[in-house]
């Protein structure tokens, strides 16, 4: 049972009218939902735009590393608290073969990619890959090409990436300079491969065949790997529920988990977009409907759970023409959209729903990670900065590993609480949305069953301008505030602005 409820929207106040009155919200805490998975706190690079090269790699730059990494943007990942980073795609990874990025960098074949019209160097690859996850201190997901790849090409990146030497394959990735194996543990078995924009776009049944064949065969190799089949690209595809419905009944006993993408935007409607958390709520609800529907069908199987790994804000509709304008171009600005107050609210409101799905869902990954609608941005010529959406997944990340709460406001589903702790007892989070487009909220929180001592840390996420931006120019334009909070009794109480995001952090007593 959840204690969240969906709401009717609510109406933007016109301009000039009178805002609406201050509420009071009663906010209890109920029983334990799960533990967050310091997975969900994930990302994704893929060679989109400049999300690689003038991003995580430009070995030009003033502060790139010995092997091209820029330290400055390695630092900020550090800070944003990403555990896991899906790799190299996406749309890319359905029509790449990764032996064009493996071996000495001179000698590696320039190609065309064909999802994003751009030119391919190859001057980063798997091997540059894990080792910027180990300069990072993020763990590596890599994503297969069972687009227009094959299984075979599958085991032998396998090969390449784990297996520790004595053949053809482990020794080559040893001579390019990696004599450890790089020990990948969770991989991908394609991209969306629903959907008929993708190259090698397949039907159900078709590609359930070829993810059974590859799991089948990767398990071989390693029982212990952890896989995970696609499922729908997007929550409006008219495949949704058969899709997933037709892939597990022929992959359950193989794989772990099922992958779904979902994406918002605000498109003229603000107050719907404050709400974008009800729609992620119904369609992991949904997917774990099929889930559910699939094991009772199959008892013994594994238990499959959710790969939540592309999500975020983001005005796809603004990129609609972009592929066919755009010559083949090689790293072009694509997709570097700039984020306002509004978005953050929305992608902390979105990380709270991640959070009240942890039961179900065991990896999530903001897509993407730099420049390419990251929160991190950066420039050949300067420093990287951190976007609005830094500050609400940084606050939330840090709830990896905690014991996640039911709540339940009380108030019209203008507000949206989440609590965690930690396994010692002594940290707990509140997390906490507004998304009045008008009415301020004085929040009540009665946290008495888990001793708070004092409040160690509060953010505050807004703005007069539900708009502002940090930019090239204004960097800092939008950072968090300090809230005035108060705790008395075992009650927090605080007050926030509409269209707000809230992150608090409390010591408390370990025997609460």
């Amino acid at each position: 049972m959840r204690f969240r409820v969906t709401r009717p929207l609510i109406a933007v106040r016109r301009a000039g009218a009178a805002p609406s009155p201050t509420r009071r919200v009663p906010i209890t805490v109920g029983p334990p939902i799960g533990t967050a998975d310091p997975r969900l706190f994930g990302s994704f690079v893929e060679h989109l735009g400049r999300g690689v090269y003038g991003g995580v790699f430009d070995a030009g730059h003033f502060e790139a590393t010995a092997e091209g990494l820029r330290s400055d943007v390695i630092a900020l990942v550090r800070e944003l608290g990403v555990t896991i980073v899906r790799y190299p795609g996406g749309n890319f990874v359905s029509g790449y073969d990764w032996r064009d990025g493996v071996g000495p960098v001179a000698e590696r074949p320039r190609r065309l990619d064909l999802a994003w019209k751009s030119i391919e160097t190859n001057e980063f690859g798997t091997d540059e890959f894990i080792a910027w996850c180990r300069a990072a201190g993020v763990e590596p997901m890599l994503a297969l090409n069972l687009g227009l790849g094959d299984v075979r090409s599958a085991l032998q990146l396998l090969e390449y990436a784990n297996h520790p030497g004595g053949t053809t394959l482990a020794d080559e990735r040893i001579a390019n300079g990696a004599p450890l194996p790089h020990d990948v543990r969770v991989w991908c078995l394609g991209n969306e491969l629903d959907g008929p924009w993708q190259l090698g776009h397949k039907s159900a049944a078709h590609y359930a065949d070829i993810a059974a064949s590859a799991a089948n065969a990767m398990r071989m190799f390693d029982p212990s790997l952890e896989l995970v089949v696609v499922g729908s690209s997007n929550a409006d595809m008219p495949t949704f529920g058969t899709w997933e419905e037709t892939v597990l009944e022929r992959t359950i006993e193989l794989v772990d988990y099922l992958s779904c993408h979902i994406y918002f935007y605000e498109d003229d409607d603000l107050a719907g977009f404050l709400r974008s958390a009800d729609r992620l709520d119904a369609f992991l609800d949904g997917v774990q409907d099929v889930i559910r529907r699939v094991s009772a069908r199959h008892p013994g199987a594994r238990d499959v759970r959710i790969s939540l790994d592309e999500w975020n804000v983001w005005n796809y509709r603004a990129y609609d023409d972009i592929k066919e304008a755009r010559a083949f171009e090689q790293a072009p600005r694509l997709l570097e959209q700039e984020y306002t107050v509004a978005d953050a609210v929305v992608v902390g409101s979105l990380l709270q729903s991640i959070l009240a799905h942890c039961d179900t869902v065991a990896i999530a990954a903001l897509a993407q990670l730099v420049n390419v609608i990251g929160p991190i941005r950066a420039e050949a010529d300067g420093t990287a900065w951190r976007q609005t959406t830094f500050h609400p997944f940084a606050a939330a990340a840090r709830s990896a590993g905690h014991t996640v709460f039911a709540t339940e406001a009380a108030d019209d589903g203008d507000v949206v609480a989440s609590v965690t702790r930690d396994p010692s007892g002594r940290i707990v989070h509140v997390f906490l949305t507004n998304r009045s487009t008008d009415a301020p909220a004085v929040i009540e929180i009665d946290l008495a069953p888990l001793a708070p001592r004092e409040v160690s840390r509060a953010d505050l996420l807004w703005d007069p301008d539900p708009h502002a931006a940090n930019t090239a120019d204004a960097r800092e334009r939008v950072v968090p505030r300090t809230p005035a909070t108060v705790l008395d009794g075992g009650r927090l109480r605080l007050t926030m602005p509409p269209i707000s995001w809230a992150g608090i952090e409390l010591s408390c007593s370990a025997d609460g």
